[in-house]
């Protein structure tokens, strides 16, 4: 039997705020609801994530869920949260960010079975519409004292605000309407800084179809427990894409959560349910690096694959424990170690150099300053600080040649425990 979506919500803590009867709807059997995404940026984020979750739960609670992307949405930009007017982007860009976006969604909901997801560009509502039907048929429905109520619209009065952003709570309002209309869809769903916008929708279908009766649910935007919102590194955005955000940067990003964050965390991101992740927290509440370690590889597969975690888990053990072994660096391959001449001092040298080799004294303080005079390199070797390629090195007479050379380009320098180095002969 399936759990009941709002109980699921609940006990996650990912309501916000909800309309009358929402409930009671759910529980007369498979309802469709919606979620939309606009396409400013050319990949989805962990932020995105959050919503791709309420949809997942959905979905899981034997209800269908649409994504709607916003083509036309997009193309104005949504006042939500913003003190200043959006820079509109390109058709080009827009069009080349959803289609990358709906491919990243495919990989995360059930297009297929009884309540298969279902994808859909808004842009489609509004192909054939010119600005005197969007006028007659959508701006007669709405009045602008109702408009000037939402908070994204009063905190940006003494800012100013263009018709253009003015707009944007009709687009979506329009958009529910069409979904209630072709798609039977009657409950809208997003973050609580949407709730204006969506129950925007809601008024505008009690104002076109009588009797009608459509619903909204939002969610609590996702902090940490220093108030500042969820979803960035150091870098800036956390990103669903692998090339804007690796998959190892990704998996570190769970490893370095706050350990505070850890049950909001859980409860907005695993598909894990409540009793195993009571369990977890029971078990291992004493060990939060465990907890992020768990949570991490689990995202980590959902989002980038089985492959891509274990290259991440492994860059991960070669950087960060101390007793990795040989054989685990040997099994890395040659982007895994592209990768970590990226994340530690790293070093270039000629090829050719190899032909004769190159002495470890060499090495260490005239060619990469990993020691800064050939004195000193001699008295990291003589007191065992010195590894190559996770081998010791003893001998001060010791050759690097090309045999030693990973994927025939690298070499991972240590000194001591904790400072390691890759030298790349190009």
């Amino acid at each position: 039997m399936k759990k009941s979506f709002i109980e699921e919500l609940k006990w996650r803590g990912m309501i916000h705020d909800l309309t009358p009867g929402v409930e009671e709807k759910l529980a007369s059997g498979m309802v469709t609801g919606y979620i939309g995404f606009d396409p400013t940026a050319p990949s989805m984020t962990i932020g995105n994530l959050v919503q791709i979750m309420i949809l997942k739960f959905f979905q899981l609670s034997g209800h269908k869920p649409i994504v709607l992307m916003g083509g036309a949405t997009g193309r104005i930009g949504d006042p939500s949260g913003k003190d200043a007017e959006r820079e509109l982007k390109s058709y080009e860009e827009l069009d080349h960010n959803l289609a990358h976006q709906a491919a990243q969604v495919r990989k995360l909901l059930d297009f297929e079975g009884p309540n298969a997801a279902v994808l859909i560009n808004n842009l489609d509502f509004y192909r054939d519409m010119n600005a005197l039907d969007f006028l007659r048929d959508v701006g007669k429905h709405i009045t602008i004292n109702y408009m000037l109520s939402k908070d994204s619209v009063k905190n940006r009065m003494d800012t100013g605000m263009s018709y253009t952003e003015f707009s944007y709570q009709l687009l979506q309002a329009y958009d529910f309407l069409c979904l209630y209309r072709d798609h039977d869809c009657v409950l809208q769903m997003g973050g609580s800084d949407q709730w204006g916008n969506i129950t925007s929708g809601t008024e505008f279908i009690r104002r076109n179809i009588s009797g009608s009766n459509a619903f909204a649910l939002t969610t609590p935007l996702l902090t940490k427990a220093d108030g500042k919102k969820f979803g960035k590194s150091e870098e800036g955005n956390v990103w669903l894409d692998p090339m804007m955000t690796s998959p190892y940067k990704f998996y570190q990003f769970w490893l370095n959560v706050d350990d505070k964050d850890l049950p909001k965390l859980y409860r907005f991101f695993s598909l894990l349910k409540k009793d195993e992740i009571e369990l977890l927290e029971t078990d291992f509440g004493h060990d939060p690096n465990t907890l992020k370690a768990i949570l991490g590889e689990e995202l980590t597969i959902r989002i980038h694959g089985e492959k891509a975690y274990e290259a991440a888990n492994n860059v991960s053990n070669i950087l960060f424990n101390p007793k990795a072994s040989k054989e685990q660096l040997l099994n890395l391959d040659i982007k895994s170690l592209e990768l970590i001449s990226q994340e530690i001092p790293s070093f270039q040298i000629n090829k050719d150099e190899l032909i004769n080799g190159i002495n470890i004294i060499d090495l260490l303080s005239e060619k990469t300053k990993i020691n800064s005079s050939r004195s000193e390199a001699r008295r990291s070797i003589e007191s065992n600080a010195i590894s190559l390629n996770k081998d010791k090195i003893t001998d001060i007479a010791f050759v690097c040649k090309s045999s030693d050379l990973l994927h025939d380009r690298f070499v991972m320098i240590e000194n001591g425990k904790k400072n390691k180095y890759v030298v790349e002969f190009v």
